[in-house]
């Protein structure tokens, strides 16, 4: 099994290229969940994700002949573009094998890095069976995305880190998705710091690590759908399950909403870009998935920011949403003369600020004296937006809320 020995080993193979990323106190984050909130900020590393820490470990542990022959992997995004960093740092030939959804940014970076690219399956795991293909039939290693001991204890370097940086820690939360990150920030810490609290986080849409832990062994469930695309797998690896099992304290979902909203948060408040994947963490913390203490000091680990710029869009406005600062309304008017203007004399009384106005006459679904009106709305807070509703309402308007 994997161990402390294992990653500060790794430490030493990968410090010259994979960065020690910031780990910063968050005041915002730490006033709205009471608890002392640092943020290891993990979205700053190079290639955008930690996975350069596992991919260059296993790079660096080929022989010369697994080197000549070339490697392979499966990937959704961040791995992909590790292993194309490490491989081409190493002066060896990487093909990855992605899902043929995968977001456009992650598949340019990954040719970019110098890997050759291949668009396979509907999800990772369509994508990987295709890469193990490959892996037969051209002779080639196939670097495994988490469950990897030399994988691992590369991602493990990310726990040394935390505990250089915040040895008075009590709890750290980290995303899971395949299980290598957890597992080798969970040695990392627990056989430094015994008392430390490991908590693990999946998206709604992709746990499988739960059941997995409930059963005492993978259980693989039968799709995913989450926005967190970096975390989103299957079923965690076996060898990741056995770490997580001695090592790992607690494991909580989140789902897309929560998600969503973290990630417009540390837009707003910290300034700073990750991904679905990447605020998973905190969208735990904020969502008090888990039960802690007031002052208690949490690490939550933002373990990527590649995120598709036209997935940023929807969503923000998904986090906007659960903020209350976006509102999106129908409402049903009489076709005639001044109703448009009594409208937005309404909302503008209430003082909303007005995204967009679509005035519908000829729809199926609208009688022929009658008008559909749709409103998309920026409100202050979650009581703007009620308050802007029950104006209208009071005005005799039927109003339907869409978002």
């Amino acid at each position: 099994m994997l161990t402390l020995a294992d990653i500060r080993e790794a430490r030493e193979r990968v410090s010259g290229v994979a960065r020690h990323t910031p780990l910063e106190r968050s005041r915002s984050f730490s006033e709205m969940s009471g608890a002392d909130l640092h943020l290891k900020l993990e979205n700053f590393q190079r290639t955008g994700a930690f996975k350069i820490r596992g991919a260059m470990n296993r790079i660096q542990t080929l022989s010369d002949a697994e080197r000549e022959a070339g490697v392979v992997t499966a990937s959704a995004g961040n791995h992909a573009q590790g292993v194309a960093l490490a491989a081409s740092r190493a002066g060896v030939d990487a093909t990855v094998v992605m899902p043929k959804f995968a977001p456009v940014s992650k598949v340019k970076a990954t040719r970019g890095y110098g890997a050759s690219v291949r668009l396979e399956g509907v999800d990772y795991d369509e994508a990987q069976a295709y890469a193990h293909q490959l892996e037969r039939e051209e002779g080639r290693t196939y670097v495994h995305a988490f469950d990897d001991p030399v994988v691992m204890a590369g991602q493990g370097t990310l726990g040394l880190e935390i505990v250089d940086d915040c040895p008075d820690l009590d709890t750290v939360v980290v995303p899971i998705g395949g299980g290598g990150l957890i597992s080798g920030v969970a040695v990392a810490i627990k056989e430094q710091l015994p008392d430390v609290r490991v908590v693990g986080v999946q998206a709604e849409g992709a746990a499988s690590a739960a059941k997995s832990l409930e059963a005492g062994e993978v259980t693989e469930i039968d799709s995913v759908d989450t926005i967190a695309d970096g975390i989103a797998t299957r079923s965690v690896g076996g060898q990741a399950l056995d770490v997580m099992e001695e090592y790992v304290d607690e494991v909580v979902t989140v789902d897309d909403r929560e998600i969503a909203l973290a990630l417009t948060l540390l837009l707003e408040r910290a300034k700073t870009l990750v991904e679905g994947a990447g605020a998973v963490a905190l969208a735990a913390v904020l969502s008090e998935a888990f039960e802690y203490d007031d002052g208690e000091t949490i690490v939550a680990a933002l373990c990527g920011g590649n995120i598709d710029l036209n997935r940023l869009g929807t969503v923000i406005r998904r986090g906007l949403v659960q903020m209350g600062r976006y509102l999106k309304i129908t409402i049903d008017l009489k076709d005639r003369p001044g109703e448009l203007e009594r409208v937005s004399s309404i909302v503008a009384r209430t003082g909303a600020n007005v995204y967009a106005v679509h005035h519908d006459r000829t729809s199926r679904d609208v009688a022929v004296n009658a008008a559909e009106l749709e409103l998309e709305l920026e409100t202050d807070d979650a009581e703007h937006a009620a308050d802007i509703v029950d104006a209208l309402e009071a005005d005799g308007y039927e109003v339907e809320i869409l978002s």
